[in-house]
């Protein structure tokens, strides 16, 4: 059963850690639209600067979205969100910036989004889909602003995932 966390928890969590997640969406109208959070439990230590979501987390807001069995919440020592690591066998990553013809959808079993850097990490069996084109292997970076996706075959600990690419030609 799903819990949802109450609106003073979540605005400790959010806001008393200085961790707005309207900085993911950035350069979306969205970042206006309230948060949402779905989770079992909530892990917070403001001295350390984290939030730990667990049990089939579901973070919302606007066009952005952001899914794992654990997401944790890291604020840097001025008190600004630094990353939002999503973990889990199928994490899930969905932004659609303002002027796309459709979402940039990311899996991998984990996620990382570097805030200051706009630049997302998805790491083993990582797949990365923007339009009709596609992406997997071992690690994808995604850097949102310049819309740039880097590929590597190899994950720390795990075997080597061959990078595999479909483009689909320009209409």
């Amino acid at each position: 059963m799903k819990a949802i966390i109450s609106p003073a928890l979540l605005y400790t969590a959010l806001f008393g850690l200085a961790i707005p997640l309207s900085v993911l969406a950035q350069t979306n109208s969205s970042s206006q639209t309230p948060v949402e959070v779905e989770a079992d439990r909530l892990d917070l230590d403001q001295r350390a600067g984290t939030a730990v979501y667990t049990g089939d987390v579901d973070i919302r807001q606007g066009e952005m979205q952001l899914r794992g069995e654990r997401v944790e919440i890291k604020r840097n020592d001025a008190g600004e969100l630094s990353t939002a690591t999503a973990t889990g066998e199928r994490a899930y990553l969905r932004h659609q910036g303002e002027g796309q013809d459709g979402p940039t959808e990311g899996w991998a079993r984990r996620i990382i989004y570097h805030v200051a850097e706009r630049r997302v990490e998805l790491i083993d069996q990582a797949e990365l889909t923007q339009k009709e084109d596609t992406f997997s292997g071992g690690r994808l970076e995604y850097f949102i602003d310049r819309e740039v996706i880097q590929a590597r075959s190899d994950v720390d600990g795990s075997e080597p995932q061959r990078i595999r690419m479909t483009l689909q030609p320009e209409q």
